[in-house]
């Protein structure tokens, strides 16, 4: 059974399935901050981490594997959280690999009803300094609807780079000014704080879902 860290109230309307990034876990500050901060704004948030991940808290320490290989464990996480007895909505989704993961799901689960939408933080268009090797192939006749949270100074794929992909019209991009890969800004520069962002991320998510669950 999938280990879960489960934020905001049982009783919520909508629950928020979320992976980690590649290099951290499931309780890394900006998982838990972005968690919080949805869980803040009424939606239950549960966080789980892929075998390879929950190996280093043993001191197994193992690399990322290819992202498509941990498709079935996203699928049995999936599974997993519905035996637990949620019910209702489902986004899946994460950050940056973990959004990729969900991405590469997403549609089965979509057209099975088993989920509702798709929530991306940082989607990691393609390795830093490699432009060229991008992962959207997918993306482009993605039906499942899907909000992805990219910063301005994300290296995992810059607004001028992302606008010229050809993505879904399913998808929707809400940049961040200043975020880095982790959607965090630079507040002396920007204005904008972590937190600023992070309310404003979970308010673009209430909204979105009240649109795509209705």
């Amino acid at each position: 059974m999938t280990h879960f860290l489960f934020d905001g109230p049982e009783t919520a309307d909508i629950t928020i399935l979320l992976a980690h990034g590649a290099g951290g876990p499931m309780d890394s500050a900006s998982m838990a901050a972005t968690a919080k901060a949805l869980a803040a704004a009424g939606f239950r948030v549960a966080r789980f981490e892929f075998h390879y991940m929950a190996a280093r808290r043993y001191g197994h320490r193992k690399p990322p594997p290819r992202a498509e290989t941990v498709n079935p464990e996203y699928v049995k996480a999936l599974a997993d959280l519905r035996a637990k007895g949620v019910t209702g909505p489902l986004v899946i989704g994460g950050k940056s690999m973990g959004g990729r993961v969900a991405s590469m799901i997403a549609d089965e689960m979509f057209s099975k009803g088993e989920v509702s939408g798709l929530l991306c933080l940082g989607y990691p268009f393609h390795p830093p300094g490699k432009p060229e090797q991008l992962r959207t192939k997918h993306l482009a006749d993605l039906k499942t609807p899907t909000l992805i949270f990219q910063g301005t100074r994300d290296e995992f794929g810059t607004r001028e780079e992302v606008a010229t992909y050809g993505l879904s019209d399913a998808i929707e991009v809400i940049w961040l000014e200043d975020g880095d890969h982790d959607l965090k800004p630079r507040k002396s520069v920007s204005g904008f704080s972590a937190a600023d962002h992070l309310k404003s991320l979970a308010e673009a998510v209430k909204a979105w879902t009240g649109r795509i669950v209705g």
